[in-house]
């Protein structure tokens, strides 16, 4: 791992971090937790209790907001493309979709969907940030990640979550059946 100030983690590689990373950003969440993705579905799978933890965040009132690729978006199958995984990707939006979908209807949890050009992948618990950056023609787990922790107003983690936000309005509301 490279250091950079103490704000702030470097990662080579997504792959670097073990899901216990996410697990526990997760865990320690109280207000707000919110997850952009096109799919993400290593988190389920490396962590088959994700949906337990998620259900217990939001039972103790912290509001989580997911936001996952709209497998029918052009620009979900273009990103298939450039990364050379042709329709995986879709397929993944459709795997993520399906291990969300018994969070529908629980209070504190929305799920949504979005057609964005997803430039990075964020993983927000309150005042931290893992920001996924991605790259052309790269898988999302071979890309670097930035572990932000907010310190003030206007510095990068802001940038981030005014990025999240713009991408949640956009989102369209996952329904239930």
């Amino acid at each position: 791992m490279t250091k950079l100030p103490a704000r702030t983690g470097l990662y080579e590689q997504r792959a670097d971090l073990p899901v216990s990373v996410f697990a526990d950003l997760i865990r320690k969440s109280g207000e707000r937790l919110d997850v952009l993705v096109y799919a993400a579905v290593f988190l389920h799978e490396a962590y088959p209790r994700l949906n337990d933890l998620l259900r217990k965040r939001a039972a103790a009132g912290c509001s989580v907001r997911i936001a996952v690729g709209d497998p029918n978006s052009p620009n979900v199958r273009q990103r298939g493309e450039e990364e050379r995984y042709g329709h995986g990707i879709e397929s993944r939006c459709r795997i993520a979709l399906l291990h969300y979908r018994p969070l529908l209807g629980m209070p504190g949890i929305e799920l949504r969907t979005h057609g964005t050009t997803l430039y990075n992948s964020l993983y927000r618990a309150d005042d931290q940030m893992l920001v996924n950056a991605h790259v052309w023609g790269v898988n999302a787990y071979g890309a670097p990640v930035w572990h932000l922790r907010r310190n003030g107003d206007g510095g990068m983690f802001d940038t981030y979550a005014a990025s999240f936000e713009a991408v949640w309005e956009t989102s369209r509301p996952v329904q239930e059946g």
